[in-house]
């Protein structure tokens, strides 16, 4: 098959994690010989076409370069509220629109693959050529709030001829918000880069936790429950992997908590040592709630680390087992946390079982077989648009 993808986030050079689960999947499908084309936006006046890993990539040009910092920042929504960066909002999609309808006029394009509802959705819709939807958080997460959103929402999803989801939580969501069935919502998890993770925690390095240091990690919690443990007599060190606007005031909140000198605050980390910061945990905590999947408990477990994870996280409840290796606690409980992580730590047991649930998920979402799953979904949208 032929097949373009249009998206707001793709690597720009090797090691950007912008899009690079969707670069993962687009390099599986031409493993396979399928066709590949992506259409992404410029940043900031580097635009153009260029060939990346033997796929042409189309950089669309969409504003002057001083305004084209929409993408590839995390910060699109927020954006897209002022007046100048809705202008350039919807210059980026119809841009992507015209670039997408080109190059099905050229070339024997058989599908379309849009990655998020919008704006690569609203590009696809667009462009009147048979299209699978591909919902992978923030998008969803904007229709709660938006009336409008899911107006246009329902148009792109009902107009598509498949719609996947990264979890089952998005797809209920998904659907209850644009009023359409979830039967008609297949739920399929991106790749993950499986062989970048070999190692096999041996216990030892207390907690860890990684995220974008925002209020829907609450990280705060997770202070609360280490400390917790601390005054019961069980200290375990508690790494904390990434950045964001929370981290000085959790910061703080450590040392007010008594922890301080038991916490470190590794700021960023690229991807390829992750593996190194997560290290030998004894628990991988999640307390973050309304996660679309939960990328990191996959990694976690790949790495043989129990995770305690929040009953309300969203779509890591796809990845975590309820018990053995896993455990799901309240999300406003720091008691419950600090018990569940007390309960998973030091467990040779609880690590063999996680090291089995990593094992399973390095299975189920491989680049290949997650792109082998994807062919079968472009075989199904193909099906209903001819028969429409």
């Amino acid at each position: 098959m032929n097949v373009v993808c249009v998206t707001h986030a793709y690597p720009r050079w090797d090691g950007d994690v912008a899009g690079a689960f969707i670069e993962r999947l687009m390099l599986a499908l031409a493993a396979r010989g399928n066709g590949i084309h992506v259409v992404a936006p410029a940043d900031q006046g580097r635009g153009g076409k260029e060939l990346r890993h033997h796929i042409p990539v189309t950089r669309v040009r969409y504003a002057p370069a001083k305004w084209e910092t929409l993408a590839y920042r995390g910060t699109m929504v927020d954006a897209a509220r002022s007046p100048r960066g809705f202008a350039v909002a919807t210059s980026l999609v119809l841009r992507q629109a015209r670039t997408v309808s080109q190059l099905c006029a050229a070339g024997n394009i058989d599908l379309v693959h849009a990655q998020w509802w919008i704006p690569a959705g609203i590009s696809a819709w667009l462009a009147r050529k048979p299209y699978v939807v591909t919902l992978h958080g923030t998008d969803v997460a904007l229709l709660d709030r938006s009336r409008p959103a899911r107006f246009v929402a329902g148009r792109v999803l009902k107009s598509a001829a498949r719609v996947t989801a990264v979890s089952a939580f998005l797809a209920d969501r998904a659907a209850r918000a644009c009023g359409i069935s979830i039967a008609d919502i297949v739920v399929q998890a991106m790749p993950v880069d499986v062989k970048a993770f070999t190692h096999v925690s041996r216990g030892g390095g207390g907690v860890v936790t990684v995220g974008r240091l925002t209020k829907q990690k609450r990280i705060d919690l997770l202070l609360k429950a280490v400390a917790e443990l601390r005054r019961n007599g069980k200290s375990l060190a508690l790494t904390v992997v990434g950045d964001g606007p929370e981290r000085s005031a959790l910061e703080r909140q450590a040392t007010e908590l008594g922890i301080g000198s038991d916490t470190r605050f590794l700021g960023a980390v690229s991807p390829e040592r992750m593996q190194g910061a997560v290290g030998d945990a004894d628990v991988f905590a999640f307390p973050a709630v309304g996660e679309g999947l939960g990328l990191a408990a996959v990694e976690a477990l790949l790495l043989g680390i129990p995770v305690v994870a929040a009953k309300d996280g969203g779509g890591v409840t796809d990845i975590v087992p309820s018990s053995g290796a896993g455990r799901f606690v309240s999300a406003e409980n720091p008691r419950e946390l600090a018990n569940a992580i007390a309960d998973l730590a030091g467990s040779a047991e609880n690590r063999r079982l996680a090291v089995a649930a990593g094992a399973a998920l390095r299975r189920r979402l491989d680049p290949a077989v997650v792109a082998e799953r994807f062919e079968a979904i472009y075989r199904t949208a193909l099906e209903k648009s001819r028969h429409g």
